[in-house]
């Protein structure tokens, strides 16, 4: 195929909520373009985009697709993303190698949750959007309440370029207010037959050009000249204000298509390829050093992965944008990352599964390479010398989380192989092989995402596994001061074990003076600190450790000993076994024995005189909390605060966002198992939340005692 330059490529994501049409779209344009001889549709599970099996089965993207056709001697690249908020992690990845997005709004249902949530992303990332009505073509299509919809969440930077002129079943025309013309559509060649307005929709047309004219003024001072001068712009000079206005994010064109039916496409296209921008176009991203890397074919090498897939018979492969210079077949390239030298021995475009050779990608395109060494996704690949970085991609934080393991006793080590790949194709699934709560713990968007996961598991890795209920990390700490002693005396022939222990342990706060005395029982206890050690925990808190030894009763090679002891207890705490946290200790008195003491003795002394000290010092257990946004229609507003309050739920506070109501609270990580399932039945799928860890808070006192009675019961039957 032709090699394009910078000027001649246009990158597009697709974006919209499931079932607005976006694989649809994307065949339609290949098909125009002549990438595809032969259109493909969903139903018929034979589109080039969702090739996957687990995508053809639920008849939904799972994963974005790199797909390319070719219009007007222009490239133009799109990434077909998944409608569900699931699968966020291809739409934040496509806006690395995008440069502008196509948002498809589906006539009949007009602005959709992901449609908002769509639109959030782009506007976090700065992504010009382009608006697609489609679906014109259904009997419950409704142009005028789908364009209310746009404005209520975008306002006045929507502008309309189009409107249908017979929307519903008779659907074939379409009034374009940018060059004055009517296009009438015959069978689904694509073609139309372009003709004058007629009369009782010019006044209409005339009023929407005005406007469309106005906000392509708007911004460009020499353009916005013209217009108070001449009370109009040309073509030209109004694809140039929109074009600047879409970079700028001050102007978001509507047009209108029936992607199924090939009506409008081809004029999407030619908008596409004369006003959306290039990589050239858009502002020149920042690498490591704090420098401007400009898209020049010119400029040295440099290239950024923003996609890894890994499919059967292939392996891996690298889906990257050139930022800057031009990359040939063959050429040796260092990952910056690793700095691992990686060698370029084939370059693809890619349409779906179908993948052809090139020689050379210049920058601003996209493109493809199989069978690097260690190169994954967010990794920089350089000309030797150009040491700079690009930042990694920011992907939407887990809010869903369930334990794992084989069905299969020694199937552990390929799980965790399999789970790798996985995270090496979706960063959005987090692995966490937690020591703590004796689980594997998968972290996900949603129920949905991970049972994706598990379908690869058991489908394409051929490994039968199970979800189970994830464990807590809760947390055990002290209230009080407490003392306690451990003598640990062993005789069974030959040497023996002897070692005695007294110990106070007491609350850590932070800034508080160092203990001197204490009162327990009332017997005053005089403690002169020799050395004082200050531990910052894996988990989080702190143990100070303080010897207060005097007079040699234990000798200073026993206390790091004593030391191991007790941090083998705060790993796994006296009351459920959970990490304990935020603690003093002062070890002041104890015993040994000339023959008999040696390091395990004064280990185990430690470890149970700390473990008696603590069930006696006001134990108590923290559980995780999390901060919590929840964006609902207020129509369903109270639906949500009952369920909220019923999973102990602490509401912070409310507001108003847009469209949606924003509920902010504090909820224990304990009562959001399943929460996504939960919101989206109750809500019909119209909200959508994010949590973020806030702190550690006490559990209140009925819920602790259930937690002490289940761990006295798992440890009998242990």
């Amino acid at each position: 195929m032709k090699i394009y330059q910078t000027n001649e490529i246009k990158n597009i994501a697709l974006l919209g909520n499931a079932r607005s049409g976006k694989t649809t779209l994307a065949e339609t344009m290949l098909f125009e373009g002549g990438v595809i001889d032969r259109m493909g549709d969903v139903e018929s599970k034979n589109t080039v985009s969702d090739y996957n099996e687990i995508e053809q089965i639920n008849t939904s993207s799972v994963f974005s697709t790199v797909l390319y056709t070719e219009w007007q001697n222009k490239k133009i690249n799109i990434i077909d993303n998944p409608g569900s908020d699931d699968f966020v992690g291809g739409i934040i990845a496509s806006f690395r190698a995008a440069d502008s997005a196509l948002l498809l709004v589906n006539a009949q249902n007009g602005v959709e949750v992901g449609t908002e949530i769509h639109l959030r992303h782009a506007e976090a990332n700065n992504v010009p959007v382009i608006l697609v009505v489609n679906h014109l073509d259904h009997d419950k299509a409704n142009f005028d309440k789908t364009i209310e919809n746009l404005k209520e969440v975008i306002g006045s930077n929507m502008v309309l370029v189009q409107f249908p002129v017979n929307p519903g079943e008779g659907f074939d025309s379409i009034i374009d207010v940018l060059t004055m013309k009517l296009y009438k559509f015959s069978g689904n060649n694509g073609k139309a037959a372009v003709s004058e307005i007629p009369a009782d929709l010019k006044d209409k047309a005339k009023e929407l050009h005005n406007e469309l004219v106005e906000k392509a003024a708007e911004n460009d001072e020499e353009l916005m000249e013209l217009f108070f001068e001449n009370e109009s712009l040309t073509e030209d000079e109004m694809r140039k204000g929109i074009a600047l206005g879409l970079i700028q994010r001050g102007i978001f064109p509507v047009f209108c298509i029936s992607a199924k039916k090939n009506m409008g496409v081809q004029r999407l296209m030619d908008f596409i390829c004369n006003v959306a921008p290039t990589a050239a176009n858009m502002p020149a991203p920042k690498n490591s050093d704090g420098n401007e890397v400009k898209c020049d074919e010119k400029g040295p090498v440099s290239l950024f992965v923003f996609k890894t897939n890994i499919e059967e018979h292939i392996g891996e492969i690298n889906y990257f944008k050139v930022l800057s210079g031009e990359i040939t077949e063959g050429m040796d390239l260092v990952n910056q990352y690793n700095n691992t030298k990686e060698r370029l021995s084939q370059l693809l475009v890619t349409a779906g599964k179908n993948r052809n050779k090139v020689g050379k990608i210049v920058a601003g395109d996209i493109g493809a390479a199989v069978k690097l060494k260690a190169t994954k996704t967010n990794h920089t690949l350089n000309a030797q010398g150009k040491n700079w970085s690009f930042d990694e991609i920011n992907f939407s934080p887990a809010k869903y989380r369930t334990a794992i393991k084989p069905k299969s006793e020694g199937e552990e080590e390929k799980l965790g192989e399999a789970l790798t790949k996985t995270h090496d194709q979706d960063p959005t699934i987090i692995i966490e092989y937690s020591k703590e709560l004796k689980q594997i713990i998968i972290h996900g968007q949603g129920e949905h995402h991970l049972n994706i996961l598990k379908w690869h598991l058991d489908n394409v890795y051929k490994l039968d596994t199970e979800f189970i209920a994830p464990k807590i990390p809760y947390r055990e700490t002290i209230t009080k001061i407490a003392q306690a002693y451990y003598r640990h005396k062993k005789q069974s022939g030959g040497a023996g074990q002897f070692g005695e222990v007294y110990m106070i342990i007491e609350p850590y706060i932070e800034g508080a003076p160092d203990p001197k005395m204490h009162k327990i029982e009332g017997k005053e206890i005089k403690l002169n600190i020799r050395d004082k050690n200050e531990y910052d925990l894996d988990w989080g808190g702190k143990l100070i450790y303080y010897n207060c030894i005097v007079g040699g009763s234990i000798d200073a090679r026993f206390l790091p000993a004593i030391l191991k002891g007790i941090m083998e207890k705060m790993e796994e705490g006296p009351l459920t076994g959970s990490y304990a946290r935020d603690i003093r200790v002062a070890v002041y008195d104890g015993k040994m024995h000339p023959v008999d003491s040696n390091e395990i003795s004064f280990r185990l002394a430690g470890r149970n005189a700390f473990s008696n000290a603590f069930k006696n010092a006001g134990p108590k257990i923290m559980e995780p909390i999390y901060d919590v946004e929840v964006l609902v229609p207020s129509d369903r507003m109270g639906d949500v605060m009952s369920d909220l309050q019923g999973r102990r739920a602490v509401v912070q506070g409310m507001s108003s966002e847009k469209r949606f109501e924003k509920i902010s609270a504090k909820v224990p990580l304990a009562e959001m198992s399943k929460y996504s399932t939960a919101l989206s039945s109750l809500t019909g799928g119209k909200a959508i939340y994010t949590m973020k860890f806030a702190e550690y808070s006490q559990v209140p006192g009925d819920l602790q005692q259930e937690l002490l009675k289940a761990y006295e019961e798992e440890q009998k039957e242990d």
